[in-house]
């Protein structure tokens, strides 16, 4: 031992050498070293920025790990899937009120392999090939942008196609990738696949996850209340009574009547019922059923709305891209609807089948518009309908004479202007719980149409003018007012003013003008 040493060891015994100690050897048991007040001082955790981000890895982290273990979890059924996390594929956020219920969104979450997306590495070989066939020659990303799956699933199936010959190296593309042309061995082979269905697209989404997926954005789960109501008709002039009796109907996310006279507004009312439920949804771009791709996703009715990007470092959302989200759908058919348009379609020529108008509409709202004066019969939609408006379940037949199970979720609204006693029996009224009459409106709303539109019209308001129209040319006539003829009239005046040359004003010769043209021939 050093003098040194020996000089710490007598300091310390001579400072614990206190009066009455029996123990004079208690002050050289082992102490806190001395430079354990200076870390005291010392902040005890690390950068809060670090700290924030440590905890949303971790995060992200556990709902990856819930997610997979859920994907593994044997025994699931779709109807515990719709309303828990544990969904394959899909995650839903969940929430107790009405108002959490109203900002809950179903996720469609990437699938972590080929077998958890419901797919075979054949059906994906076959989108890869027919892609390259009409291609020529693509990089993996831009496959995979193509089929709708990340590289990481369709990387291990490339190589393999290489292995068979099928396909070969055309180049290098960035980070790590390669351009892929088809060998002639491959082109035969994407000729085959062409010649049975010529479907490049989205890689389908299997039908039990579909049939979960409209379960947890049913509109039997939105449940509007009057404030959804008022803000799904602030844009028209609505008797609060009638409203109300909008009110239950919209809320049960069944079916309905609108019937009343001609121009009252049944079809704008239609059309903004989809307005009181949940803004968006998520559908597949396309089915798989059995080898058969039936596509779903419409441009011509169905507005896409791609989902927000993330703003952290980590992208946390990982939606599954063969799904898309749009607006809750509103489909309007009139008289040109057939029973074809009821049923599954395939166009002979390509190989794919085209889901019904109600498949479509799932989720949102289907109008039947002037109903009664459909190519078919009343009675044929009439016995295709009478189960699924009862049972909200559909059986649609396939090409390969297969039939199958679909939903049948979605609000239809029978619009017309003739009696619904007239047009079907009670066997189906039954199943239409809810009938409402839209009547005309009073003079008073239909005074206050006028106020409203003229500013719209490029009119200054003119009490005085329509005073004058509804004495003259209604009164006197014993004409029935209609929600549609303010516009129409103002339009009318709006037309002659611009051809004359004239400022837009209202007044009683250019109301002659306009009923003399627009009732001429409806008395």
């Amino acid at each position: 031992m050093s003098q040194s040493d020996e000089e710490t060891l007598l300091s310390r015994r001579a400072r614990a050498a206190t009066p009455g100690s029996d123990n004079p050897w208690a002050g050289m048991a082992a102490g806190s070293p001395d430079h354990a007040d200076t870390t005291a001082s010392m902040p005890s955790r690390p950068d809060a920025k670090l700290d924030s981000l440590l905890q949303r890895i971790k995060d992200l982290t556990a709902s990856e790990a819930a997610v997979a273990a859920a994907h593994a979890a044997p025994g699931s059924s779709p109807s515990a899937a719709a309303t828990a996390p544990n969904n394959p594929g899909v995650v839903a956020k969940s929430g107790a009120s009405a108002a959490a219920r109203r900002s809950q969104e179903f996720l469609p979450l990437e699938p972590a392999s080929i077998r958890a997306a419901g797919l075979t590495e054949s059906e994906v070989e076959a989108l890869m090939l027919k892609y390259l066939l009409s291609r020529g020659e693509a990089s993996g990303r831009d496959i995979g942008d193509q089929i709708k799956l990340s590289l990481a699933l369709i990387e291990p199936l490339l190589r393999q196609m290489k292995f068979d010959q099928l396909v070969g190296y055309r180049g290098t593309a960035q980070m790590n990738d390669y351009v892929y042309q088809l060998t002639d061995f491959g082109r035969e082979r994407a000729r085959r696949y062409a010649e049975h269905c010529s479907y490049c697209g989205a890689a389908p989404v299997a039908l039990v996850d579909y049939v979960v997926a409209v379960k947890a954005q049913s509109l039997e789960r939105q449940q509007p209340t009057v404030t959804d109501l008022q803000h799904a008709f602030a844009d028209l002039l609505i008797n609060p009574k009638m409203l109300t009796r909008l009110g239950p109907a919209i809320n049960s996310g069944r079916g309905m009547f609108l019937y009343g006279a001609a121009g009252n507004g049944k079809t704008s009312i239609a059309e903004r019922v989809t307005r009181a439920f949940g803004q968006h949804i998520w559908i597949p771009r396309a089915l798989g059923i059995d080898g058969e791709i039936m596509r779903v996703f419409d441009p011509m009715n169905h507005c896409e709305v791609p989902p927000e990007k993330s703003e952290g470092l980590l992208d946390q959302s990982k939606i599954d891209r063969r799904w898309v989200r749009i607006v809750r759908p509103t489909i309007i058919v009139g008289g040109e609807l057939t029973m074809e348009n009821l049923e599954a379609t395939i166009n002979t020529a390509t190989g794919i089948s085209e889901a019904p108008v109600q498949l479509k509409s799932n989720c949102g709202t289907l109008v039947i518009d002037d109903f009664g004066r459909q190519k078919m019969r009343t009675d044929e939609l009439l016995n295709r309908w009478i189960v699924p408006l009862e049972k909200r379940i559909d059986f649609l037949n396939l090409a390969s004479g297969k039939k199958i199970q679909v939903p049948f979720d979605q609000l239809v609204i029978f619009s017309t202007n003739l009696q619904p006693k007239d047009l079907v029996d009670d066997a189906f009224l039954r199943r239409i719980p809810y009938k409402i009459e839209v009547p005309d409106p009073s003079e008073d709303e239909f005074r206050q149409l006028f106020r409203l539109l003229s500013p719209k019209f490029g009119f200054t308001q003119n009490d005085a003018a329509v005073s004058y129209l509804i004495d003259a040319h209604y009164r006197t006539a014993r004409r029935p007012f209609r929600c549609c003829q303010p516009r129409d009239l103002l339009m009318q005046v709006r037309n002659f003013c611009q051809y004359e040359e004239r400022p837009l004003e209202l007044s009683p010769d250019n109301f002659d003008f306009a009923v003399e043209n627009y009732f001429a021939i409806m008395e």
